[in-house]
């Protein structure tokens, strides 16, 4: 039935955008915060801001898997590979900065690092080479984090460990109410991580933050929908949880990919770069794993890093409170090319997306 419906219909994108028009705030503004680099994209590629009346303000939060992991975790990276352990990792973490260097650096210099598609390609690679010592650099949100935990679950070969970099997407979203001047009305939640969580993990927000939340597909009319569905709550004076993608995402999520998530992981505390450390934001290898845990094997100590070169507003952009052309560093020596801070990296990261997209 989905596949005929059309989301990307430009007459029924204008009747949305003419009920937000409707529904909107005449005098004053709100800010609905999406955490999503998917969602970003979403925005930004299709022009959904410019349907949008100006008292409505769409910002984005910390929803970019790449541009959260600390300098220090791809310092701890970087060192293996210096070593001589033959280091994994997804193509958009390659040129993750680390505090001095990132993995592409490291490769440059004569370091083996191998890009893969999936956890299960580092596996490989470690049983077709079973004289080397391979890492896999797992980053990412719950949406990656169980295929990490099911490898480990299968007992991967003795020469693949895990350097586990994975964060929980709610503690970044209880972060940003805590940010006293940064005021935000409504949360559009990420669609992808969604479908593991499912729509109770975020039961918190309009509950104990009165924060009206809606979680929203990536199509624009899903984005476009979930702008009025936050709109109308706002409108009405109630915060209530609702579900946009409703194809997609259920009240308790994907059970097996959460059972496989809290078998192989504790939640631990975590930093995010540039933004500290987050209460229980964070995923670490249960002790009954150690012998997978790239840090306890290879002795990898590295406390601190360096998440922001000079000048680089990540920080700011990662929590919506500047735009990517207010640092000024865009578009001048931090570009697609030459990144220079994390949200330049990946395709999922704000300054990246406005780059390609609005310069």
């Amino acid at each position: 039935m989905f596949e005929q419906l059309k989301f990307r219909d430009q007459n029924l994108a204008s009747r949305i955008a003419a009920k937000i028009q409707e529904i909107a705030p005449k005098n004053d503004v709100v800010k609905i915060c999406h955490v999503c680099g998917t969602h970003e994209w979403t925005i930004t590629h299709y022009g959904l801001r410019s349907l949008l009346p100006p008292t409505v303000e769409v910002i984005a939060g910390p929803g970019c898997p790449v541009c959260v992991t600390p300098a220090s975790e791809v310092d701890e990276a970087v060192v293996l590979a210096i070593k001589g352990v033959v280091v994994t990792c997804f193509g958009d973490v390659l040129r993750v900065p680390g505090s001095e260097q990132s993995l592409l650096d490291a490769k440059a210099k004569g370091a083996d690092v191998r890009v893969v598609y999936s956890v299960l390609d580092a596996v490989r690679m470690a049983e077709k080479e079973p004289s080397k010592e391979f890492v896999f650099f797992a980053i990412g949100f719950e949406t990656t984090a169980p295929s990490t935990a099911i490898e480990i679950l299968r007992k991967p070969p003795k020469n693949l460990s895990f350097l586990v970099s994975h964060r929980l997407i709610p503690p970044a979203m209880e972060l940003l109410l805590g940010i006293g001047d940064l005021h935000i009305d409504g949360f559009i939640a990420p669609g992808h991580v969604s479908t593991v969580i499912g729509l109770k993990a975020y039961e918190i927000f309009p509950k104990a933050y009165r924060m009206p939340t809606v979680v929203a597909g990536f199509e624009p009319l899903d984005v476009l929908f979930a702008i009025y569905m936050v709109l109308k709550q706002l409108r009405e004076g109630v915060a209530r949880l609702e579900n946009e993608y409703v194809r997609a995402v259920s009240w308790e999520g994907n059970t097996k990919a959460q059972e496989a998530m809290y078998k192989a992981f504790d939640i631990v505390d975590g930093e995010w770069r540039g933004l500290g450390k987050l209460p229980s934001s964070a995923f670490r290898l249960k002790d009954e794993h150690a012998a997978f845990d790239a840090r306890e094997k290879f002795r990898v100590r590295i406390t601190r890093g360096r998440d922001l070169p000079p000048g680089c507003q990540c920080h700011l952009v990662m929590i919506g409170k500047i735009r990517p052309t207010e640092c000024p560093l865009f578009m001048k020596i931090c570009t697609p090319q030459k990144p220079v801070g994390a949200c330049m990296v990946s395709m999922e990261g704000t300054c990246r997306i406005w780059a390609k997209s609005i310069r």
